[in-house]
């Protein structure tokens, strides 16, 4: 088999064993949140036997390994269960609020991206310089962010006070075509914002350190002695070795969006994946909650794969290896 073949592979299975065990702990850590799941779907008022016929159309009065067992080949049938609280698929219920989440987060991944690259390219170039120190300094002061403190900030500052954006929902009421559009992006700006301003600084404080390493390399030295101007050496060679560990950082980053949107839909209200969670937390829906977590994880893990394939045909001694 060709180390490329042989490299995708492992990937692959890799991907397919960490998915098992996100299942399996997903499954068996909900069971030991505090209180009972049949209260979410049997009313204390009920007679015995409709309170014991309805839990058994749920399931819940199965020992634990069989209901593992049912659920995993439901899973593997599509099937993630249905909603005590909403009587629903759960896959409906979380396909309807996955758009909203992949937004949010593709959002902030970009304008992150967007401005880490300039941002340490500026740092790296004007190393222990004026310029150089501020974005440390404002790199350094993001990453010691707490997502629920900025949001509580930003929304007080430029939802309360100045009025200027709105503090919570994903759209406003009664709007159509463009309109539509215009009123999903202001309200996308403070969600996108918060994420932004927590994930940034580590980005480009890891693009500066990796880039003034390159550039003190041989192959940039060479390039400069050919006579090549510096913002050609920076862009066009340094920069797409520096980019291989920032590569990595970015499947890491969307893990961390996407933890961090259940902060930040829970704060600003917005109907994504991560509101879902923290009601159904409130409610002891476990497929719910099951389904998200799945979800996300899924996210996670393909997130990684794509890096680890893009990190692969970036650098081919990594497929070698």
């Amino acid at each position: 088999m060709p180390a490329g073949a042989r490299f995708v592979t492992r990937r692959l299975l890799r991907g397919v064993l960490t998915m098992w065990f996100a299942v399996t702990v997903t499954f068996f850590l909900l069971r030991l949140l505090p209180g009972d799941p049949a209260l979410a779907v049997a009313d204390p008022g009920m007679t015995e036997e409709l309170r014991a016929d309805l839990l058994r159309d749920y399931g819940l009065d199965r020992p634990l390994a069989v209901q593992y067992w049912e659920y995993l080949t439901q899973l593997l049938h599509g099937n993630l269960g249905v909603s005590f609280r909403q009587n629903q698929p759960v896959l409906d219920i979380l396909l309807e609020r996955l758009p909203w989440t992949l937004l949010l987060a593709g959002s902030a991944l970009l304008v992150t991206v967007a401005l880490g690259i300039p941002l340490g390219v500026v740092a790296a170039t004007r190393a222990r310089g004026t310029l150089d120190r501020l974005i440390q300094v404002g790199g350094i002061t993001g990453q010691s962010l707490f997502i629920p403190s900025i949001g509580v900030l930003l929304l007080y500052v430029f939802g309360v006070q100045l009025g200027v954006l709105p503090i919570g929902g994903a759209m406003g009421d009664d709007v159509y075509g463009l309109a539509a559009y215009g009123s999903i992006a202001l309200h996308l700006i403070l969600p996108c914002l918060s994420l932004v301003l927590v994930q940034l600084g580590s980005y480009v404080l890891t693009l500066r350190s990796t880039l003034i390493d390159a550039l003190g390399e041989d192959y940039c030295t060479l390039a400069r002695a050919k006579g090549l101007p510096n913002r050609k050496v920076v862009w066009r060679h340094a920069l797409r070795n520096a980019l291989l560990p920032t590569t990595t950082l970015v499947g890491l980053q969307l893990g961390f969006l996407v933890g961090g949107a259940v902060l930040t839909e829970s704060i600003y209200a917005y109907p994504g994946v991560g509101r879902a969670i923290f009601e159904a937390v409130g409610q002891l829906d476990f497929p719910v909650l099951q389904g998200a977590f799945l979800m996300l994880a899924f996210a996670v893990i393909a997130a990684n794969l794509l890096t680890d394939l893009a990190y692969g045909l970036l650098d081919p001694r990594v497929r070698t290896s």
